[in-house]
């Protein structure tokens, strides 16, 4: 059994509350000097970025999980990860067919831009990326897995876009594959107010808009190889996989 350091939850330049520094070859750059060796990219509401991301990662034996982070109808951040681009090409669809036709204002939110691994820009969403889609969350979540993807709720400690504090609990017929906190919180001080936790898996990431926070929090991989399937297998505790936060 081999043991991975992750960080499945990273936003490039084309989320607009993030860095225009994001660019590939400077978000794989900082992976690679913090010792990442799996890192999600999780814009909102969006993949386009996921396939230059990948290309680069590639060259620096870094393994990209390819997804999105999703606003749900009610405005619960989710992040949704596929194994291969059928798939992701799929949810992408199905995100622009449920984005509602709201245009972004750069001048208040930031541009949303998609570059390739030169850093030169290669075209603008205009779509407002942030905004909830018209998706329920058991909606997202059913789409995901209908897809083979993970479904993970995106750091449900936080006040604002957290699992708990929008809907007020834990719907007890959601299927997770893991539950994630931010990088603000313990897991044991999280468990001290919220023990229903106990039965999930959880990871933990940095949620990073700019360089410099990719890598500040993480978790250990522990699996027999670094693969879509085997983190599968870990998320579940299943054949001596598991997680491991740091």
């Amino acid at each position: 059994m081999q043991r991975f350091r992750a960080d499945l939850h990273t936003h490039t330049v084309l989320s607009p509350c993030g860095s225009l520094e994001m660019s590939p070859i400077k978000i794989i750059e900082r992976a690679k000097a913090k010792g990442i060796q799996l890192l999600g990219i999780t814009d909102h509401n969006s993949t386009l970025m996921c396939r230059v991301m990948d290309e680069v990662a590639v060259e620096q034996n870094i393994k990209v999980l390819t997804g999105a982070e999703v606003t749900t109808s009610e405005e619960v951040h989710c992040l949704a990860f596929f194994d291969n681009w059928d798939a992701l090409d799929k949810f992408q669809k199905y995100l622009e067919e449920n984005l509602p036709d709201i245009k972004n204002d750069p001048a208040r939110f930031g541009h949303q831009v998609t570059v390739n691994r030169n850093e030169e820009i290669t075209g603008e969403v205009e779509k407002w990326l942030i905004t909830g889609i018209t998706q329920s969350i058991e909606d997202v979540e059913r789409e995901v897995h209908a897809l083979n993807g993970l479904f993970i709720p995106a750091h449900i400690d936080r006040m604002v876009n957290g699992l708990i504090a929008q809907l007020g609990f834990i719907p007890p017929d959601l299927h997770v594959d893991a539950m994630e906190l931010s990088k603000h919180i313990t897991l044991e001080d999280f468990k001290k107010e919220h023990p229903e936790i106990e039965k999930y898996t959880v990871i933990q990431d940095s949620d990073a808009h700019y360089p410099d926070n990719i890598g500040d929090s993480g978790f250990w991989l522990h699996a027999e190889e670094l693969t879509f399937e085997e983190l599968r297998l870990a998320l579940k505790g299943e054949n001596g996989r598991k997680i491991e936060l740091l």
